[in-house]
């Protein structure tokens, strides 16, 4: 894992951004002046990182606008695509009701939304009506004539769809002839930011209506919808995919499979965070008024009793070092898919690479991967 600064939190959100397609010398344009920070702790600096970040997205912004004014559109897509990940990630790391978080925010859709048109991107914008808000997407079209299988990935506690398209599972999946669908579900995302959805141990609620709403594409093979997630989507999706019987299949790049015991191992100060100001941002993503009432509204997210259900295949990956995610939890969601017709479990190791988080010091290997198991289950349901 690239470690550019002294502790795990701010080192993981720049590794994410050189993952999602950052350039090493803008990330070194926007950390050198802020390396004393970081010793104030992983909280109180923050608000420089914003500063930094936002004002290298800025300047990227001005130069694609000039890149526009010449009918450069792709050079414009290219600029605006590392806008709206600097911006991202300066929000990501700011606590709820920062001031700047909103406005930045908003910078990094707009930036993304015109990215996606100068670039001409195969990425679609898609809103799914769900309890009063709406749940966005970005589906991204598998080639060729007739229905495709298609597959719903869904955020951790921190990512958003734009982090996803950009993780490269999408684009790995569409030269496997397979399409995605990445979402904001409810805490996550514009669900969170723009609707106020807040996050549900029942994941199956919102997953259906995806579902229902992928049925009423012609370009989708409803036979073979799959789910996958990332982090706490390593929860998400194997609860949504055994209480609802329409995925054909389902894999996790991380496990996560009793989160509620998570949060009392962060209590005590057992492994890592993975955003600066963390009970602030749980409670907000859950829409708790306290810390008991965050507890108690997460107290069911744990897939004990649960992945016996699943009756369709299933992967499970994670990474040997894994410092937020003990690898325990990996061999339990494995352990307990007694149902699943092919079950697999990779673990990532030193020899290849991916061993942090979610492979956050290296995603290829957990990309394709997860793409070649898709595409070849899918492939065997065909067949």
């Amino acid at each position: 894992m690239f470690e550019y600064f002294k502790n795990y939190v701010w080192n993981l959100s720049v590794d994410i951004a050189i993952e999602s397609g950052a350039q090493i010398g803008e990330i070194d344009e926007m950390c050198r002046p802020m390396r004393d920070a970081v010793d104030r702790g992983d909280d109180a600096g923050t608000g420089e990182f914003l500063k930094h970040w936002v004002a290298m997205a800025d300047k990227l912004s001005d130069l694609a606008a000039e890149d526009e004014a010449l009918g450069r559109d792709f050079s414009a897509g290219t600029k605006l695509q590392r806008a709206s990940l600097y911006y991202v990630t300066a929000e990501r790391m700011q606590g709820h009701g920062h001031p700047g978080r909103q406005e930045t925010y908003a910078k990094a859709r707009a930036a993304f939304d015109r990215a996606m048109a100068r670039g001409r991107e195969n990425a679609e914008r898609v809103e799914i009506p769900y309890e009063g808000g709406v749940i966005a997407g970005v589906f991204v079209k598998a080639a060729g004539e007739g229905p495709k299988p298609v597959v719903v990935y869904v955020n951790g506690l921190d990512s958003n769809k734009e982090l996803l398209y950009w993780s490269g599972l999408p684009a790995a999946l569409l030269r496997r002839g397979v399409s995605t669908l990445c979402i904001d579900q409810p805490g996550s995302g514009e669900a969170l930011r723009l609707h106020g959805l807040h996050a549900t141990h029942e994941s199956e609620r919102w997953a259906s209506k995806v579902v229902d709403y992928l049925e009423t594409r012609p370009e989708v093979d409803a036979s073979r919808i799959g789910m996958t997630g990332i982090s706490l989507g390593g929860y998400y999706t194997p609860r949504a995919v055994a209480m609802e019987p329409r995925f054909a299949l389902g894999a996790v790049w991380g496990a996560n499979h009793n989160w509620a015991e998570v949060q009392q191992k962060r209590l005590a100060r057992e492994g890592e965070n993975p955003v600066p100001h963390y009970w602030a941002h749980v409670q907000w993503v859950f829409g708790a008024t306290d810390m008991d009432d965050f507890l108690a509204k997460s107290a069911g997210m744990t897939l004990d009793g649960v992945v016996e259900k699943i009756k369709v295949p299933f992967l499970v990956t994670h990474g040997e070092r894994d410092r937020q995610i003990g690898l325990t939890y990996a061999h339990q969601t494995f352990d307990q898919l007694t149902g699943s017709p092919k079950r697999e479990l990779k673990i990532f190791t030193d020899r290849e690479g991916g061993v942090e988080h979610v492979g956050v010091d290296n995603m290829s290997y957990g990309r394709d991967f997860i793409a070649d198991w898709i595409a070849q289950t899918f492939g065997e349901k065909t067949a």
